[in-house]
């Protein structure tokens, strides 16, 4: 029986999830910038690189809508913990993929491994099933900022766990799949045993007296957020906030592994660009709960534009100067992500969160990959800067669908 006041529910439902996201940032980032590089060594193609990454998205795109209806069903422990396992099976798939060098196997386990992802995307959500309008963007910005540990870790344990690869006969690159297999079997475990009563369930007892089974199809969730044009508008912000990031991010490590930048390195740069992602989350949660979800918004937009003049006009050798624009490119993709995904919660019915909330993680995600896979061509056939610049452009429209908004309400009116 749940003897726990609703302050001291929430703060627990956060600190696991917190916790959660720790272990799957550190499992999760260092396979990255490992991704990419493997498959380039393995298909000995640069352009083919971006693979990876747009494998990885489509696996948490792919997700989205089945965590959702399992959300809808049985909760949102039963959700995570299902993801989170899936993405252990990948992360052991990549390893003999990676080991065999078949293309094939260590695809299929990358895209298993965006189950995890799938995961953490959903857990924001979870952190404001329960949350009062006037604190849902810190709550959800709290379990962002869970990732900072582990996602600033993670790219910087690539050459240890490659040596720990290397010791047993494996390629080096392998080695950050090793550390997602046990981290996210750590990130099951917490949830399993520590996301109770589940918040979701919770919220909608608090609201009609049982919990909610109602199965809501696809279509219906598409037709719902079609009724509210500012919920439109939150999931382009989030989904062209994510494009941006993937796209010039996943394509970083490549750029500066063609001219001979060392792992140490390239896991220093990954590490300061997901430090921007997820370190400063608390602040960029209260800003939106304080001046409203779409002015937050705006400010990402002007972020992700600077990030990508500063990528784009950084020296090939300048890793300082790339540091600094893939932290803001994180920074940016902070603000969009957390005000957007408040934007459309608060937006939407309490019934239709989880399956509106699993379709804007699909948008998200096949925005990421299509923007992963265009990057590999565009950085293949024309530079690293043209895919900033083209990047660039992309944010710009976001920022001008902004201004022509008429609302800037903080919390929903309905």
């Amino acid at each position: 029986m749940n003897t726990l006041s609703p302050e001291s529910h929430q703060r627990k439902i956060v600190r696991t999830l917190g916790l959660a996201q720790i272990l799957n940032g550190v499992g999760v980032a260092g396979t990255v910038a490992a991704g990419s590089l493997l498959v380039s060594s393995i298909t000995k193609s640069e352009g083919l690189s971006g693979l990876a990454q747009t494998t990885s998205v489509l696996g948490a795109a792919v997700m989205a809508l089945p965590l959702a209806r399992l959300t809808q069903t049985g909760g949102r422990r039963l959700a995570l913990t299902f993801g989170y396992s899936i993405g252990v099976v990948g992360a052991l798939l990549a390893i003999f993929g990676g080991a065999n060098r078949s293309l094939f196997f260590m695809l299929l386990g990358v895209f298993m491994v965006g189950a995890a992802s799938a995961s953490g995307y959903q857990a924001r959500f979870a952190a404001i099933d329960l949350a009062t309008p006037e604190n849902r963007s810190k709550n959800l910005s709290f379990v962002v900022w869970g990732s900072t540990i582990g996602a600033v870790t993670g790219p910087n344990l690539m050459e240890p766990s490659g040596v720990f690869a290397a010791s047993l006969g494996l390629p080096k690159l392998v080695g950050p799949y090793f550390i997602a297999a046990f981290t996210l079997t750590l990130s099951v475990i917490v949830i399993a045993l520590f996301l109770k009563p589940d918040p979701y369930l919770t919220a909608n007892k608090a609201v009609e007296g049982s919990p909610v089974k109602r199965r809501v199809t696809f279509r219906t969730a598409i037709s719902h957020i079609k009724e509210f044009p500012i919920a439109i508008f939150a999931i382009a912000s989030v989904a062209i906030g994510h494009l941006a990031m993937v796209s010039i991010m996943v394509m970083t490590p490549v750029h500066m592994a063609h001219f001979a930048a060392t792992l140490r390195i390239i896991g220093l740069v990954i590490s300061v660009h997901v430090l921007g992602m997820y370190a400063f989350s608390p602040i960029v949660g209260a800003i939106s709960d304080k001046i409203g979800r779409i002015k937050t918004i705006q400010i990402g937009v002007v972020i992700l534009i600077a990030s990508a003049l500063i990528s784009g006009l950084a020296p090939q050798h300048d890793s300082f100067t790339l540091g600094i624009g893939l932290f803001l490119l994180g920074l940016g993709w902070s603000f969009t992500l957390i005000a957007g995904s408040t934007l459309l919660s608060e937006t939407v019915s309490l019934e239709m969160r989880p399956s509106t909330q699993g379709a804007s993680d699909l948008v998200m995600n096949l925005m990421g990959a299509g923007g992963a896979a265009i990057g590999g061509v565009i950085i293949g056939f024309f530079s690293y800067a043209a895919l900033c610049y083209a990047t660039g452009l992309v944010v710009v429209a976001l920022g001008i669908w902004s201004l022509r908004l008429k609302t800037n309400l903080p919390f929903p009116t309905l």
